[in-house]
């Protein structure tokens, strides 16, 4: 899957400062609700409730918030690169510094979890995290985590 299809060029967000994990969700709810015309409550109360189940900090850096969210019609997917890592209490209790979200519509499709496969493949390559961190404009990262089909 090209990931192109899953992510616009203006949902990559580069040097965000974040301070908690608190703040770094309700920052996601707030950009998916501008983007999607859902409420920011909503969002965010979507993401809370997943990570109440387990948090989504898959290791090595990465976190990738994930829910279905009422009211949205298709996926939405955001990228956001910390200017500094944050605790998130992932797998391997090592800081997050690159945030991939997304949410899908509550009655779900296989769509959602190819998006999760192919981040989750791009994520695992050493290289595209060393490009995407490295990145200088959101263009760039763009690029990065769309130029290959995964």
């Amino acid at each position: 899957m090209n990931l192109s299809s899953a992510i616009a060029p203006e949902d990559v967000i580069l040097d965000l400062s974040i301070s908690t994990k608190a703040v770094l969700i309700k920052k996601l709810a707030a950009h998916a609700a501008a983007r999607t015309g859902l409420t920011e409550e909503t969002i965010h109360t979507a993401l809370l409730g997943r990570e109440r189940l387990g948090s989504t900090g898959i290791g090595h850096g990465v976190a990738m918030p994930h829910a279905p969210v009422p009211g949205l019609q298709a996926s939405f997917a955001a990228l956001m690169v910390l200017k500094k890592p944050i605790e998130f209490e992932a797998v391997d209790d090592l800081p997050v510094d690159v945030v991939f979200l997304l949410l899908s519509a509550p009655e779900g499709s296989n769509e959602y979890l190819k998006i999760l496969a192919a981040v989750a493949r791009r994520t695992r390559d050493e290289q595209v995290m060393k490009m995407l961190r490295g990145a200088k404009t959101a263009t760039a990262a763009y690029s990065v985590l769309v130029e290959q089909p995964v």
